[in-house]
């Protein structure tokens, strides 16, 4: 199971990764903030970059922050890294 902390910007014109922000990925979600969207559409874009279920996706810390850690199933640390475009050197 990998953990990754993620930077969220909802209410964008698309839901993408555009870099890092303070180090951690930056992902401009199109949902906005409001009950819960912004989260069901980063659960969904993880879930789509990782290849894996929505449900192997959990976020665990930060559910009304922008700042949030991510859990996902089935994917070490390595792999999040890399799919990412973070350096694990």
């Amino acid at each position: 199971m990998g953990k990754i902390v993620v930077y969220c910007q909802p209410g964008a014109k698309q839901t993408q990764l555009v870099g890092l922000h303070d180090g951690k990925p930056k992902i401009q979600l199109k949902a906005p903030p409001v009950d819960g969207a912004a989260n069901k559409a980063l659960i969904a874009f993880l879930a789509d970059l990782c290849k894996v279920p929505k449900s192997a996706v959990t976020i665990e810390l930060g559910t009304s922050g922008r700042t949030k850690r991510v859990e996902v199933a089935g994917v070490d640390d390595g792999q999040l890294a890399r799919l990412f475009g973070m350096d694990t050197a």
